[in-house]
């Protein structure tokens, strides 16, 4: 990659370069050196822009919170129901092709370094903060008689069976097929009176 190149294709190449070493590679292979090699650029210029391994670690998360915020909100404008959108959006958040895995492994990563470091931490409480947000306004839209208690109380235990899945998945995806992860999510909707239909 040439210091001449534009700096909005550098940028997303060196994103590229810091989602694949982290989705593919594992936490503890996050480097500025491997991030140069997998972007095919020197370290200086990763150094650059990630000065160090906190950087690199908070630019992967951004990233997975904004490629999953664009993802869920195009589902939920798609969406013909509140019901269809919740399952929907949960839905995106199990482990089931190529880019859900990558980025359950990615936010794995993420939250494996978090638990050592005070900034990141935040950075995770943040995000997790607006996506039980996200549940808990469309589960109240698909129960719209709950109390506001059983509707946060049932969005975070929907929240948490996608994570578990999508964690488990990604580790052991012969264990966690997709098949087996949708049948969980719609026996947990269906359990709680929010199936579809």
């Amino acid at each position: 990659m040439s210091r001449t190149a534009d700096r909005p294709a550098q940028g997303e190449a060196l994103s590229r370069a810091v989602w694949e070493v982290l989705a593919e590679q594992g936490l503890e292979r996050l480097t500025v050196r491997a991030v140069a090699a997998a972007a095919g650029c020197t370290t200086g210029l990763v150094m650059h822009r990630f000065p160090n391994r906190r950087a690199l670690l908070r630019h992967a998360r951004e990233l997975l919170h904004e490629t999953s915020r664009r993802r869920v909100e195009a589902l939920e404008a798609s969406a013909t129901s509140p019901r269809e959108a919740l399952r929907a959006v949960l839905r995106q958040g199990l482990a089931i092709d190529e880019e859900t895995i990558s980025g359950s492994v990615v936010w794995i990563g993420f939250l494996a370094a978090a638990f050592a470091d005070d900034e990141l931490i935040e950075i995770h409480r943040g995000n997790n903060r607006l996506w039980r947000e996200r549940l808990e306004r469309l589960v109240g839209g698909a129960a719209p008689n709950w109390s506001p208690e059983r509707v946060s109380t049932v969005a975070l235990a929907l929240s948490a069976m996608v994570e578990g899945a999508a964690a488990f998945a990604a580790a052991d995806p012969a264990a966690y097929p997709a098949a087996t992860q949708e049948r969980m999510l719609d026996a947990a909707l269906e359990a709680y009176g929010l199936a579809n239909g």
